[in-house]
């Protein structure tokens, strides 16, 4: 294991802890007005990073057995017009969701805030955010992608591995984490 690597590997986390799942939406939870349970924002946190883990070591490890099991059967012409169509189809169902029939004043986005930061409502809708905020980003994870690449290539073992893409995790939620002791040390 080189420097290099673990500088790349920290540099891709602090890219990937910019993300809307990441940094974004505990920002959010932070606003709310009043004190704030830190356990549950560390929940969301944890919830994140575990996800992020999970994905990660499948990607690793049943992603070389897929291609290995499948060689070279999606580099043909059909399949890469599969791929071509279902991209474009999946563009213009986009616009299917623009997002102008929400409510000015931002409603319900509000009480989904004090729903998740409320002390008497369910841990579980917490986490159910923070998979909601994963799944969505699964397709834009791209310095994961790569931080993956440098690992499967690296040669490492898989203790390694885990060791490394654990750190990862930690430190692409870890400004988020420094957020959330600014706002205890410094309430509002």
């Amino acid at each position: 294991m080189s420097i290099g690597l673990l500088l790349a590997l920290v540099g891709l986390a602090l890219v990937d802890s910019t993300s809307i799942g990441t940094l974004f939406i505990p920002v959010w939870l932070l606003l709310t007005p009043g004190r704030v349970d830190a356990r549950r924002i560390l929940v969301y946190l944890g919830t994140i990073a575990g996800f992020y883990l999970a994905v990660g070591l499948l990607l690793v490890w049943g992603g070389s057995r897929l291609a290995d099991a499948l060689g070279g059967a999606l580099d043909n012409r059909p399949v890469l017009w599969g791929q071509l169509v279902l991209g474009v189809g999946l563009f213009a169902l986009s616009f299917r969701y623009d997002g102008k029939r929400n409510r000015p004043g931002g409603g319900a986005v509000l009480r989904w805030r004090d729903r998740a930061t409320s002390g008497d409502s369910s841990v579980r809708w917490l986490v159910g955010l923070a998979l909601l905020a994963a799944l969505a980003e699964v397709a834009t994870m791209l310095p994961y992608l790569g931080a993956l690449g440098l690992l499967t290539t690296s040669g490492l073992g898989a203790a390694a591995v885990v060791a490394l893409l654990a750190g990862y995790c930690l430190v692409m939620v870890l400004p988020a984490a420094l957020l959330l002791a600014a706002r205890m040390a410094w309430p509002a």
